[in-house]
């Protein structure tokens, strides 16, 4: 190596580290552990206005969804589908009850969602989410895009629990 390409090197200033990825930057194809199982991201739906994000998960045949609210403190919820359908939009009730647990509205919203990869809602667009709680401190959640409802059953996870184990 030449004596100018060994002084250029000391002067050029080195490339900063990439940062590490964080369960808020999840994308498809990255690895992360929810309560010691661990899945592989193969979706994610983004809502930036409220700053949410809804992971789609895979460990073998089961899927899970994660969702991720960033408020004052992050928030963690794991879901699994359910079956079940709704009629119309307009006549989603204030209180439901599904295997003998009632559950009770607690927030509903509607925005602009960005998705990628495999998610229950294969398109970007409107997206309006209705969240219940039961007393047991159980939830619910229903989406609707496009006329096709979505319901899912799932409970709180502890941010501790959560990890990210390898990103893309």
């Amino acid at each position: 190596m030449s004596l100018f390409k060994r002084v250029a090197n000391l002067l050029k200033t080195p490339e900063p580290p990439k940062a590490e990825k964080s369960i808020l930057t999840l994308a498809p194809g990255d690895i992360c552990e929810v309560s010691l199982i661990t899945y592989q991201v193969v979706g994610r739906t983004q809502n930036h206005r409220r700053r949410e994000t809804f992971l789609s998960l895979q460990d073998g045949a089961d899927s899970r969804y994660l969702h991720i609210e960033e408020r004052m403190e992050t928030e963690f919820s794991l879901y699994i589908p359910i079956d079940g359908r709704l009629d119309s939009i307009d006549e989603v009730p204030s209180s439901m009850e599904l295997d003998d647990r009632m559950y009770y509205l607690e927030e509903q919203y509607s925005g602009h969602v960005i998705v990628s990869g495999r998610t229950p809602f294969s398109q970007s667009g409107e997206l309006y989410v209705w969240h219940y709680q039961s007393d047991d401190r159980k939830l619910l959640r229903i989406e609707w895009q496009d006329g096709r409802f979505m319901l899912y059953e799932g409970e709180s996870v502890l941010p501790a629990d959560v990890k990210v184990l390898r990103g893309n």
